[in-house]
């Protein structure tokens, strides 16, 4: 049967160039198109920070590519019915598309009536030592607003990090801006491979102060009871609310100075109202509470830290390097090039992403795969920097620079998702704007209108409005969400589970569908070829030579399978013209001639199906197996027929993400025999086969929900409009490729599917800790300030009200860490 016009197949070869053009007629790069694709599918809009952002931390990883099982490409169903185009196919499109002529952000803006139009914009890292409290946040963000807008700025309180973005000249004036606010701005080299800053002393401030203030503060409660005069009180009091309140004074100061009452400020002033009112036994023992209390706190929260700064400390800082006169020298790993040949002695870490050149060993990865086992290594294969040369040695070629390795993707990653708010502490933050200005006007009140009414005396009112003030504070509420995220994100890294923020981790509890594709997911993604059928009078070897040609320009597993079985024997033709339909298949020129090399779908579409061709197609598809079909202007030659195995941990899997309440659902671009024949076998609920990526999207559409989530696991651009409907997305196998763990919203490193249901049980475990840590920062305020305004409030209780709850919210959300 003739093959209709090729022109009628525009509309399918549109979706892979789609993007490329969009980005010459917008004037944006690759980076920008397909992030504003991702945020719009979400229903929100990329702003030009996250663009920014992304596109800089994008960077090349061609030689860790070629190590996965299976590659991320731009055609060919992802599930496996047919080959992926050639990467190097699209690279050629982004690069023809995004011209050096292009716009750059910072014109862009300007041309849009962006704020930081005069000059261009950089973004820069400032470590400040003081800045660990939401308070500190607030108050820098006061103070900043004038030179940079608000949205440009992002905060990392754990590890004291300010990153800015702002414009090129105005980084003296927001370095003295802090200063002002008495911070120690240290900014980070941009060259800086360190994502995480270098530990800060918080302990290593001397003790006796505080000792001495505690003692004072013991003294006057004790004279005070011996009958002692009131002026060896009122001095012993003295000396301990200057002893252990300094620091709060200082701050406090500060804040009050710049319009902004946090805990300091308040503390400050309650614990000098009630000095003033001769309250001071009770006056210097607040005070010195405050300042044990925020010590333990700050260790409390140091622990968080280091669960970050562990996975930093995985790369070691030397590399043994060989020399151009072949010597060996151990050198700063930051300062080693790419290209450079490095030596790895048992025992010893990798310090940077590289592939062996000689030898052989077993490398243990548990550290950021999480896999119980060291997998064996031989010349030609990845290894990761942060990973363990369990034995054996090898030299290995530098194919990234350290601050690109596949370790600081992942820190920059976590980091990046500190950083990030996640919806609990959105409503945290927008409830605590509310609550300090009510429970401040409630103390004015308490201490005004009681007096004027004649009802009380003025003194016992300002003592209970100053008890008010103390509990006015919400940093337990506001410190509770963060640590408990942190830790989980800790944790899941722990486990080999790169979370990209706190959002997606908060919506895991509420997974009620998992859409997975087949290949490589379900499936080892290594299918073999087992059939090969003639269908019309040509040469085999010839249409092999075909097939092989075309496959070779492909990564995808079903393309693997035909080049394997091909190639012997076999030299590959050259392909012009070559080109990719998303969901159906490759075509190209060869000799003149122009073949198609896909799908069941393609051939109906060309017009070449016919009742025996089905009736085959179906024979061997109900034996589970993909068929890929060769084909002419005029006829089909040739199918091959495909097998692909279920991995031996896709049915437990599927099992235990069944007992967390998640139904499951292949999406396959592959026939619905080959899909129904895999789910039986992983005991999937549901199958779709013959997906195109449209379809994929609209079924994700269709199980998306108010009260639930739907999360998406796959890759290449089949899957990407489904990825980016669903609320989350699952990269699998993601060491090594660093586009999965910069555009996934969730990237398990290694392909175990079960690490899924991990990630499911640590959400579900974060819910419940958010949701203790809230009541009991509730809880606690909310009764003592029934208390305070009954009349049995003191000082004291307001102390323990506001520091111990923070204590209580940081010890619960730090169990994470035990998991």
């Amino acid at each position: 049967m003739p093959i209709r016009q090729f022109s009628s197949l525009s509309r399918i070869g549109q979706l892979d160039l789609e993007v490329a053009l969009r980005c010459v007629l917008q004037h944006k790069s690759p980076e920008e198109t397909s992030m504003a694709d991702r945020y719009s599918a979400r229903g929100t809009q990329a702003t030009s920070v996250d663009i920014e952002h992304e596109r800089r931390s994008q960077a090349p990883c061609h030689a860790h590519a070629a190590t996965r099982k299976h590659d991320t490409c731009c055609a060919g169903p992802h599930g496996g019915n047919l080959p992926h185009a050639d990467s190097r196919h699209t690279d050629a499109l982004a690069q023809a598309a995004y011209s050096p002529g292009a716009e750059s952000s910072s014109a862009a803006r300007a041309r849009n009536g962006g704020e930081m139009a005069a000059t261009d914009t950089v973004r820069t890292r400032i470590h400040i030592r003081q800045m660990d409290c939401p308070t500190e946040e607030t108050l820098i963000r006061s103070k900043l607003h004038k030179i940079v807008p608000a949205e440009r700025l992002e905060f990392n309180l754990l590890q004291r990090v300010l990153t800015v973005e702002h414009p090129s000249d105005a980084l003296d004036d927001i370095v003295a801006a802090l200063a002002s606010l008495g911070f120690t701005p240290e900014v980070q080299p941009h060259d800086d491979t360190r994502t995480v800053p270098p530990p800060v002393p918080t302990h290593t401030a001397r003790h006796w102060p505080l000792v001495a203030a505690g003692t004072a503060a013991l003294a006057a409660e004790t004279v005070t009871w011996l009958g002692a005069p009131g002026w060896i009180t009122a001095a012993l009091a003295a000396l301990a609310v200057l002893g252990a309140g300094l620091r709060t004074y200082h701050k406090g100061w500060i804040a009050i100075r710049h319009g902004n009452l946090n805990i300091n400020a308040l503390m400050s002033v309650a614990v000098t109202g009630a000095f003033a009112l001769g309250q001071w036994p009770e006056a210097a023992m607040v005070m010195v509470l405050f300042a044990i209390a925020e010590r333990i706190e700050a260790g409390s929260l140091e622990r968080a830290r280091r669960a970050i700064e562990r996975l930093v400390a995985l790369a070691p800082d030397k590399a043994t390097v060989q020399q151009a006169d072949g010597s060996w020298r151990v050198v700063d790993a930051r300062t080693v090039p790419t290209g450079a040949r490095v030596r790895v002695k048992p025992g010893e870490r990798i310090a940077l992403d590289g592939c062996i050149v000689f030898g052989r060993s077993a490398v243990d990865q548990a550290s950021i795969t999480g896999e119980s086992l060291p997998v064996d290594k031989q010349v030609g294969d990845a290894v990761y920097a942060g990973t363990l040369n369990a034995s054996g040695s090898f030299d290995y070629r530098v194919t990234l620079p350290a601050t690109q390795s596949t370790l600081a993707r992942i820190v920059q990653a976590v980091e990046q998702a500190q950083a990030s708010k996640a919806p609990t502490q959105r409503f945290v933050d927008r409830f605590a704007r509310v609550y300090t200005p009510i429970v401040l006007a409630l103390a004015l009140l308490v201490a005004a209108v009681p007096p004027l009414l004649g009802q009380a005396a003025w003194t016992a009112s300002v003592y209970k409005a100053l008890v008010l003030l103390v509990i006015a504070c919400p940093c337990a509420l506001v410190i509770s969400t963060p640590v408990t995220i942190v830790s989980a994100l800790a944790v899941a890294a722990r486990h080999g589970i790169l979370v990209k923020g706190g959002r997606y981790l908060e919506q895991g509890h509420r997974l009620a569908w998992l859409a997975l594709d087949k290949t490589g997911t379900l499936t080892v993604g290594r299918p073999q070829q087992t059939d090969f059928e003639l269908c019309a009078a040509v040469d085999a070897a010839r249409c092999r030579q075909l097939a092989t040609s075309l496959a070779a320009r492909s990564d995808h597993p079903v393309s693997a399978a035909i080049v394997a079985a091909g190639a012997a024997g076999s030299q590959p033709l050259v392909v012009d013209d070559f080109g990719a339909l998303p969901g159906r298949g490759v075509h190209g020129t060869i000799d003149g001639v122009r073949y198609w090399l896909g799908n069941r779908r393609l051939a109906e579409t060309l017009g070449c199906c016919d009742a025996k061709l089905d009736a085959k197609l179906d024979s061997l598809e109900r034996q589970g197996k993909t068929v890929v079909m060769l084909m002419d202007e005029h006829r089909i030659l040739a199918l091959f027929a495909l097998a692909d195995t279920l991995k031996p941990t896709s049915r437990e899997a599927v099992a235990q993400l069944h007992q967390l309440g998640v139904r499951t659902l292949i999406l396959s671009g592959d026939n619905l025999h080959t899909a129904q024949t895999i789910a039986a076998q992983a005991g999937i609920d549901e199958v779709r086969g013959n997906q195109l990526p449209d379809d994929k999207r609209h079924a994700i559409e269709s199980l998306a929900g108010a009260r639930h989530a739907v999360g998406m696991v796959g890759d290449g651009i089949n899957d990407a409009p489904a990825l980016a409907r669903a609320d989350i997305g699952f990269a699998m196998g993601a060491l090594g490729a660093g586009a999965a763990i910069e555009t996934a919203d969730v990237a398990l490193m290694d392909d175990d599917l079960r690490k899924i249901a991990v990630f499911v049980r640590l959400s579900k475990a974060t819910r419940r800790i958010l949701t203790q840590n809230i009541v009991v920062a509730l809880g606690l305020k909310g009764a003592f300030l029934a208390l305070t305004l009954a009349g049995y409030g003191t000082m004291w209780m307001a102390v323990f009200a506001d520091v111990g709850a923070s204590l209580l919210v940081v010890g619960n959300g730090l169990r994470l860490l035990r998991r």
